[in-house]
């Protein structure tokens, strides 16, 4: 009867002391085994197939019309300009943005699995942050080129050279990657709680930052920071552009002219109208309610529906657009 009170008691003590170190471990210390959960757009059964099937289709929407692009630009040496370098760019950029984030939502729709790693969901962030920054930069990239073009014609080829317009590019790309890195790498030292539930489809930093249970000022004050610097700046230097733009062409005395040149700018405007009035919509409308859903869903506006519809607002506005579209699928549809 002791012997077997003796062992059982035994059984308690060495059942105890392992447990003991693991709860005064830092959460920190367990990052690598950590799994958050993208609860996505909504958890209701029902609706799985019919948000698979949607989000599939914009995806394939997407990806294609961009494609076309893409194609159409470089198989049509009418548009070898810096106008439609910029834009052969930004369709590039929107198929790199869509698909960081649609395929990792349709794969968890199919499998009925709502996890993500912890590496896994830091690497989305930082691509996300990275083709966000540099969609920013092409826009305005593409905005004091219609300035050149509109107010400085006559100078427009000396300034708009290939070999500026190629370091915009790369200017644009390093600064976005250097920001991303660095909220990735400050995101690194959080350390997280039991709750990892990401109320959101995708792995978004202001979530991030939620979920955490230390302390978040400085990655607080440096999201504000770059922010106002890459987010502000830009944004002011568009509105700076269009407000001579629109000096410049209130000049021009026919009104033939005046139309050709709003046209020019109009696909441009009605983009940058998208990017940042979704982009803005989605921070406010998270600082406004405490449902975080709505902001998930509002969030789809530009990481989708923005990139899915560049091609149609770019393509269906732009005659030359139109006609190397066309040369270039009479041309597929020639080898078959």
């Amino acid at each position: 009867m002791f012997k077997k009170v003796s062992l059982k008691f035994c059984f308690r003590v060495t059942s105890i002391f392992p447990i003991r170190p693991l709860s005064n471990m830092k959460p920190g210390n367990l990052s690598d085994a950590i799994e958050f959960l993208l609860l996505g757009l909504s958890e209701d059964p029902d609706l799985q197939p019919i948000l698979f099937c949607l989000f599939l289709s914009m995806y394939l929407v997407s990806v294609l019309g961009n494609l076309l692009i893409i194609l159409a630009i470089c198989c049509d040496p009418h548009l070898h300009t810096p106008m439609y370098f910029f834009l052969s760019n930004l369709s590039f950029v929107d198929i790199c943005f869509t698909t960081t984030t649609i395929p990792k939502m349709l794969v968890n729709i199919q499998t009925q699995s709502k996890s993500i790693s912890y590496t896994g969901c830091l690497t989305q962030i930082c691509f996300v942050l990275t083709f966000a920054g540099l969609e920013n930069g092409i826009l305005v990239m593409m905005a004091f080129d219609r300035f050149v073009a509109i107010c400085h014609p006559l100078r427009y080829n000396i300034i708009m050279n290939p070999k500026l317009c190629r370091l915009l590019v790369l200017l644009s790309f390093l600064i976005s990657v250097l920001d991303a890195l660095l909220h990735t790498l400050m995101a690194l030292r959080l350390s997280f709680c039991t709750d990892l539930e990401i109320p959101h489809f995708f792995c978004e930093l202001a979530h991030i930052l939620k979920l955490a249970c230390s302390n978040i000022l400085i990655n607080n004050i440096l999201v504000y920071l770059v922010t106002s610097l890459l987010g502000v700046i830009p944004l002011s230097g568009i509105i700076i552009s269009y407000t001579r733009i629109v000096s410049s062409v209130l000049k021009i005395p026919s009104a033939g002219g005046k139309y050709k040149a709003f046209s020019i700018c109009g696909s441009h405007l009605i983009v940058v109208s998208l990017f940042y009035g979704t982009g803005f919509g989605v921070y406010l409308s998270s600082s406004a309610t405490h449902s975080s859903r709505k902001s998930a869903v509002v969030s789809v506006m530009y990481t989708v529906v923005t990139p899915m519809m560049n091609p149609f607002i770019y393509s269906l506005r732009n005659k030359d657009m139109m006609g190397a579209l066309r040369k270039f699928i009479s041309r597929i549809s020639s080898f078959h």
